[in-house]
């Protein structure tokens, strides 16, 4: 899927993670005396009468589990459209429980949320068993809600049937960002008809999908599984939700750990910075190109036995490949063509992932060849290289014709409801310009994600939404993960989230990939032991990725990342099962995961 759908719906890549290898449990504190906060900031750290009233006039809904998916429990649960009038139109919500394996012991339900916006948290808890260390899975039960709009639950549909919205979306389904004057136009107007579509046929859905609504829902779903406090672990944009809920509902949670974390100030907009696009003000493209370049030098200093596309300056020689392709796309045979649009999101994809350098530099030396004017490799090198361009592309997953895939509607019916927008698209194109000037390559796909939430086009809005603050004092503390290469959730936006938060502790890590959880025992350790005993780690502490680029010999006649694995990341729940990957409890590691961008 290109890179303006697959910035929505490929959350759970991010976090099932390096391998999603399951690590020991880790030790209890000696003594495990709760953080408390002081008197003062205890009566301080209280929910809204507006939003306890919200909330708490709706009646806690009876969940009727039943088996499913072999090692699971699924639900549903209705949930008001509106908060402000509980009695109207509700919306049906699905639920996925992997129940604690001791439920003498069990501490309570573990929400998570893989993020998007419009990644399903019904899968993500479906492989729980699979990501998620022993000790979590002992003592929780891991729940997944899908939020409203999206997944298995009440979907917004913004187009009638599945072909008039694939003939209005295909610019935005089929171009990962335009390039040229004639291609703008094009991405532009799919954009509006995206727009109208969610403010018309799909608007009762889309005004009711901001992040604060699945804030309110998720406070709810506590009640029904029977939480007195919520316990709560959300990745990438699902950093987002966590802050909200945060913010919205200060005492009522237990234990809340947010990675691959989303300044929610930047999300939203502000006053002064609503009238530029949202990455303007998130920067995920600026620590995209800060994790290339740094990888690129890594492959440098590795030399050509660790490093396929090693040689004197690899930043010269990726940005000579980039021009290459500008000015004439790759053609591979078999119908297939690679662009630069395309050679930019499959670079960024690569950056999702712990092996990403061992898949970028194979690509690039591939590459390489094949672009080369003067074609001075060997015919069967030039075969073996154009082979494996096209093996790549063939394992990217295909778009299906039906049924009816929502999750660009869904993406963007979150993103456009929640926050400050330009108020027309007409600069659009000027501002992704810039955009590449400050972070080279990336500026221009991030920038160009939120095109269908200029104001004048997405006119409908959700009353409700949240926008702040997102500094209040909370009754426990946060943990907030943040990783220095991050490709799409830029550290600086954890540094900023944690000083927003008066009663947070900030978590570093040098992994390479989206997300820390599962990249180090370090990491993995230090979020288990919050969630479990509410320990946190000490301040300034720095976890080490245990994969880093470049370290081990290649073998170059089967390099790192020529194959493209099943891609888990994008599977539905049924085809995970049908995959046939092990039942959890015989398997402990799943094969590599494709890291396709996403917005959050």
């Amino acid at each position: 899927m290109p890179l303006s759908s697959r910035l929505l719906a490929a959350g759970a890549a991010g976090l099932i993670a390096a391998g999603g290898l399951i690590t020991p449990a880790p030790a209890a504190p000696t003594a495990a005396p709760e953080p408390a906060a002081t008197a003062a900031a205890a009566r301080s750290a209280k929910t809204s009468a507006a939003e306890a009233r919200r909330v708490d006039r709706v009646p806690t809904p009876k969940l009727d589990w039943y088996s499913c998916y072999q090692w699971a429990q699924c639900a549903t649960a209705e949930v008001p459209l509106d908060y402000d009038n509980p009695r109207g139109r509700q919306v049906t919500l699905a639920l996925v429980r992997v129940r604690a394996k001791d439920q003498d012991r069990k501490i309570g339900s573990l929400f998570v949320n893989p993020g998007g916006p419009g990644a399903q948290a019904t899968f993500m808890a479906l492989a729980a068993p699979y990501f998620l260390s022993e000790a979590l899975l002992e003592r929780f039960d891991i729940v997944g809600v899908d939020p409203r709009g999206i997944g298995a639950s009440d979907q917004v549909q913004c187009f009638r049937d599945t072909g008039k919205q694939t003939r209005a979306l295909k610019p935005l389904n089929t171009l990962p960002f335009p390039v040229g004057a004639k291609q703008v136009k094009s991405y532009l107007k799919s954009a509006r008809k995206l727009a109208r579509g969610c403010s018309t046929t799909g608007r009762e859905l889309a005004g009711a999908m901001s992040t604060a609504e699945v804030a309110r829902d998720m406070d709810v779903m506590r009640r029904a599984v029977g939480d007195t406090k919520l316990t709560y672990l959300g990745f990438s944009y699902g950093s987002a939700l966590g802050q909200y809920y945060a913010n919205m509902f200060p005492d009522r949670f237990r234990a809340l750990a947010v990675d691959g974390t989303i300044n929610p100030r930047a999300w939203v907009g502000t006053r002064k910075t609503g009238k530029t696009n949202q990455d303007q003000r998130l920067r995920s493209a600026d620590g995209a190109y800060r994790a290339l370049i740094e990888l690129l030098h890594r492959c440098e200093r590795a030399g050509s036995t660790k490093c396929a596309f090693a040689g004197p300056d690899t930043v010269r020689k990726f940005g000579t490949i980039a021009r290459r392709l500008k000015r004439k796309p790759l053609n591979l045979g078999e119908g297939m063509t690679f662009t630069y649009p395309l050679f930019v999101t499959v670079a960024l994809g690569a950056l999702y992932d712990t092996q990403g350098g061992d898949m970028l530099s194979g690509m690039l030396a591939e590459l390489w060849l094949l672009t080369d004017p003067n074609r001075s490799a060997t015919p069967d090198e030039i075969d073996a290289a154009g082979a494996a361009m096209r093996q790549r592309l063939t394992a990217r997953r295909a778009q299906r014709g039906f049924p009816y895939d929502n999750s660009l509607e869904a993406y963007s019916a979150v993103m456009c409801t929640d926050g400050r927008h330009p108020a027309s698209a007409k600069g659009w194109a000027r501002q992704a310009a810039a955009a590449d000037r400050r972070a080279p390559y990336f500026g221009r796909p991030w920038a160009w994600a939120s095109v269908p939430c200029a104001r004048n086009a997405w006119t409908v809005r959700d009353e409700d939404a949240y926008t702040g603050p997102f500094n209040r004092r909370t009754a426990r503390p946060v943990l907030i993960v943040g990783s220095y290469w991050d490709p799409a959730t830029n550290y600086r936006d954890a540094v900023k989230a944690a000083d927003l938060l008066p009663n947070s502790r900030l978590l570093s890590s040098d992994n390479w990939g989206h997300t820390a959880y599962g990249t180090s025992a370090c990491a993995t350790g230090h979020i288990d032991r919050y969630l479990l005993y509410r320990d946190l780690p000490k301040a300034g502490t720095v976890c080490h990725g245990d994969v880093q680029p470049y370290t081990r010999v290649i073998d170059k006649a089967d390099q790192s990342g020529l194959e493209a694995p099943f891609d888990l990341s994008g599977a539905t729940p049924e085809e995970i099962v049908a995959h046939g990957l092990p039942a959890p409890g015989e398997a402990k590691l799943l094969p590599p995961v494709d890291r396709t961008p996403f917005a959050g």
